[in-house]
């Protein structure tokens, strides 16, 4: 009896839960000085390769089962493609083009496309409150991450459409970290697949170490004096980002979307830049605005909306303020 307990009490950990959104968050902060003296693809190869074998060799301790069969292999690559290559080198690449802030808000926007794709392939249900939630979390995240001046005076978007052109397309710091955002989300919802053919650590792993090895080609390729200018402590912040942001961070977070539900452990994304934030304003003295506040305060009410979407309805419908069909939800994180 106590055994079945202990996998779904370690799984609903909230210390847990939130760790790799913490790490992600403070390896930011840790590598925003950083990318000024590096290279974006040589910076988004030390984040992958080096910290995928460091969980092949902790996997290797614990003893976990190496992949076996041409499917596993299959989706390890598309794994590795999509969450590996094409998220860290579509992001690194936008974060040269883009503002930290604007740039974080659009990754961070990746829950609602792993909201609709979890509810089409998975049939997780999302109901009334995940959706308010989902709604209330972008708009705590734009708060957060895009210039006050748009809210104040309105959003630039007129001068957006008459300096838009496809053949700079590729060149936009935002079309790439929406790329990056959407590179993630599906690489979030793939790992399922994943996991029905190979161990989810190994897995995590393999998919960091081949997914990096194209991102140092292309560095050797089109860049140069990748690592002459890095100090000290910036090998520090690349190793912290390494280690805890990429490959601690990431063996919790794609464990825990193998085993629990996707649209509730996406949300928690929202975190991301609320870590990032409050470690800047600490170790940087970035001042938060009062609006970037008002977005902390809403990011934090949406994550309670969207993980607690079941309980809420349930207990609404025991006042018989809503109608049943407006909350019907799945169990979680069983």
């Amino acid at each position: 009896m106590n055994r079945k307990l202990s996998k779904p009490n370690l799984i609903e950990s909230p210390i847990l839960l939130i760790s790799p959104f913490f790490l992600w968050g403070t390896a930011m902060v840790a590598m925003k000085g950083t990318l000024a003296n590096t290279t974006p693809l040589f910076l988004a190869g030390v984040r992958l390769l080096p910290a995928g074998l460091l969980v092949l060799a902790v996997a290797a301790i614990l003893g976990r089962p190496q992949p076996k069969g041409w499917k596993a292999w299959l989706w390890i690559g598309l794994f590795a493609l999509l969450d590996g290559a094409m998220f860290q080198g579509f992001l690194a690449e936008g974060l040269v083009r883009t503002g930290a802030g604007l740039g974080s808000t659009i990754i961070d926007s990746q829950p609602l496309a792993v909201a609709l794709m979890s509810s089409w392939l998975f049939g997780e249900v999302i109901g009334l409150w995940g959706w308010l939630g989902l709604v209330i979390g972008i708009a705590g995240i734009s708060l957060i991450g895009l210039p006050d001046e748009w809210f104040l005076h309105g959003l630039p978007v007129q001068s957006f459409f008459l300096s838009f052109s496809w053949q700079n397309l590729f060149d936009s710091g935002e079309w790439l970290m929406l790329l990056a955002s959407l590179s993630m989300a599906v690489g979030t919802v793939s790992i399922r697949f994943v996991c029905r053919h190979a161990d989810p650590v190994t897995a995590t792993g393999w998919h960091m170490v081949l997914g990096g090895l194209p991102l140092f080609f292309l560095s050797g390729i089109y860049e140069s004096q990748q690592w002459t200018q890095i100090n000290p402590e910036g090998w520090l912040a690349l190793g912290y980002a390494t280690i805890f942001g990429s490959a601690i961070a990431y063996g919790i977070f794609f464990f825990l979307a193998s085993k629990g539900n996707l649209t509730s452990l996406s949300a928690l994304t929202f975190l991301t830049p609320v870590f990032a934030l409050s470690f800047g304003n600490l170790f940087l003295s970035e001042v938060l605005s009062p609006l970037q506040w008002i977005g902390v305060c809403l990011t934090l009410i949406s994550i309670y909306l969207i993980n607690q979407r079941e309980k809420i309805a349930r207990q609404l419908r025991s006042w018989k303020l809503i109608p049943s069909f407006l909350s019907s939800e799945k169990a979680e994180y069983r």
